[in-house]
């Protein structure tokens, strides 16, 4: 029999299998947080429970019964009001996290697989039931994002992709026989041995979770590793660490009413002036490291994570070829609004946008550079020009140092290109102290690669100039195989040319979406459906979620005797 748990969650868990069967759109929740069940009273009781964790006259302690305490930390700011949060979080001793974290795992461990599987559907629907809005809160005033995007993008996307990573589990772990009665003759022998599989998990994971997007990778992450029988230590980013504490305490409380040791999942946390993640990569108990965030750091974790397995997802340059187009006005829309989104501090946000000199061609005739630039820049300025408008696309900046690098990067545009777009700052409608910013857009020729040939995160894009639509091509897909790229984007009426860009992002290892227009943002990646990184450039070594991201987090190990003669 199975476990009650996942007799509850059957039908859920059956849906997602089968959307990842068929790689159709599906989703068990509601896409719209006004179509969430009793939505109104749900978010007021979502922005309450945010509201309680709030020390606004004094700090407040976030209760998380872990072991380990040595003190507290916290120094998350709102990038809506720009006023600390205020709250004081556990830090543990890493070594007692360690500790308690293998204690926990051989119960864990030696569950069966339908068992492991309904506890953490139980804690997606949790966390969907009872902190969805609360988390969503949390985002927004930690990450900075827009109320619909800390629903849809860090909410319930980002619980189907941690579905998803259980069906892969599922997948990966049912594929092993768990015994086998094995025949053969050695000369005049028959041999006879029944042999029993046993699958292992690698150990204690590390998952470290990034600032501007904190859950969407690090709760399909867990699941991957909690689904295999491993234990989770989750590293939060200092500044929205709000997201993952309440994550974190969620498993808690799931996996304790379940009967099992909580210490499967703990937090272990740090501050900006005294990091902790490269001593946790290194820890002699890591067998699993996770991390979602800096190019520079994640780089880092590839080459020092040995012996544990690593999975990264880091940034790149994500490119743009505009060779040519039927309806040249839709398609810079489409740009423009996805230039926009959550001011481009998103994995997938478009940074470079490759034209030929002699402009687009279209039906009605070439259209030139110069006004294909123009025409961007104002598609742009058209959605950012409403403070409304611009509040829910553009939301808020996460970090000062993206204001930095705005204003380091328009000096360089203004003295070595030309600047399309001047970024400065809206008025919030709701949060008048908001720290915001229209998006910087600058136009340079292909010499000026030392700009733009790495990630500038936030709202920053590049206009390149390139000798013809083949130099745009190659040009584009040379920033993926050197710097990375998550996704690409290319529009074009000619099929042949649109096969050889196929092939050319392929070979580069970048997802390619073509000719898209219409109201879908066009980095939105979908779960059961899209392919989140392909690991063959240096924007990532994993995919979420595929095989390969849960296949080996655990190990097969196996015994032999002779069968048992027949009575």
């Amino acid at each position: 029999m199975t476990h009650p748990l996942f007799e509850t969650h059957r039908a859920r868990f059956e849906g997602a299998q089968a959307a990842c069967r068929s790689r159709a759109c599906w989703s068990p929740f509601p896409e719209l947080p006004s179509k969430y069940p009793d939505s109104a009273a749900a978010q007021a009781r979502g922005l309450a429970a945010f509201q309680a964790h709030l020390g606004t006259d004094a700090p407040r302690s976030f209760r998380l019964d872990q072991p380990g305490q040595i003190g507290e930390l916290g120094e998350e700011v709102s990038p809506y009001t720009q006023a600390p949060l205020g709250i004081r979080y556990p830090q543990a001793d890493p070594d007692v996290l360690f500790q308690a974290a293998e204690q926990a795992m051989d119960t864990w461990a030696a569950a069966p697989v339908d068992t492991r599987l309904g506890v953490l559907l139980e804690v997606v629907d949790v966390l969907y039931r009872e902190h969805l809005f609360e988390v969503a809160q949390s985002v927004m005033h930690t990450a900075g994002q827009s109320a619909n995007m800390a629903y849809a993008g860090s909410g319930v996307n980002a619980l189907d992709r941690a579905i998803e990573a259980l069906v892969y589990a599922d997948q990966a772990m049912r594929s092993v026989a768990p015994t086998a009665r094995w025949e053969r003759r050695f000369g005049p022998s028959q041999i006879v041995l029944e042999k029993t599989y046993r699958l292992v998990p690698r150990g204690v994971a590390v998952c470290f979770s990034c600032a501007s997007f904190p859950t969407w990778n690090a709760w399909p992450s867990m699941m991957a590793s909690l689904a295999t029988g491993n234990a989770v230590i989750v590293k939060p980013h200092p500044a929205t660490v709000l997201p993952m504490a309440i994550t974190v305490r969620v498993f808690r409380q799931v996996l304790q009413a379940a009967g099992f040791d909580p210490n499967l999942v703990t937090m272990a946390l740090d501050s900006t002036q005294e990091p902790l993640g490269k001593l946790l990569v290194k820890h002699p108990k890591t067998a699993i490291v996770d991390f979602t965030g800096s190019v520079r750091f994640g780089q880092w974790v590839e080459q020092h994570a040995h012996p544990a397995l690593c999975f990264t997802e880091t940034a790149g340059c994500n490119t743009v070829v505009l060779e040519s187009c039927t309806d040249l006005d839709a398609a810079l829309r489409s740009l423009a609004t996805t230039l926009c989104m959550f001011s481009a501090q998103m994995c997938t946000s478009p940074q470079n946008i490759y034209v030929p000199r002699q402009g687009v061609r279209t039906p009605q005739g070439p259209v030139p550079l110069e006004e294909v630039a123009r025409r961007l820049a104002d598609a742009v300025a058209a959605l950012t020009g409403d403070p409304k408008k611009a509040a829910m696309i553009l939301a808020t900046i996460q970090s000062d140092q993206t204001l930095a690098l705005l204003r380091q990067l328009q000096a360089e545009g203004a003295r070595r290109g030309r600047v399309l777009l001047q970024p400065q700052p809206y008025a919030h409608p709701e949060f008048p102290q908001a720290r915001t910013s229209t998006p910087l857009m600058l136009q340079v020729g292909t010499s000026e690669r030392d700009l733009y040939g790495e990630e500038r995160f936030g709202p920053v894009s590049f206009v390149i100039a390139c000798e013809d639509a083949a130099d745009a091509l190659h040009q584009a897909t040379t920033d993926v195989r050197q710097f990375g790229g998550l996704t690409a984007f290319l529009y074009s009426s000619d099929e042949s040319y649109i096969a050889r860009a196929e092939q050319a992002y392929a070979r580069a290892g970048a997802q390619l979406t073509i000719n898209l227009t219409g109201a879908m943002p066009l980095n939105f990646a979908a779960a059961y459906s899209d392919y989140h990184v392909t690991g063959l450039n240096p924007a990532g070594n994993a995919s979420l979620t595929d095989l390969a991201f849960v296949a080996g987090r655990f190990r097969i190990t196996q015994s032999r005797r002779p069968a048992a003669a027949a009575s």
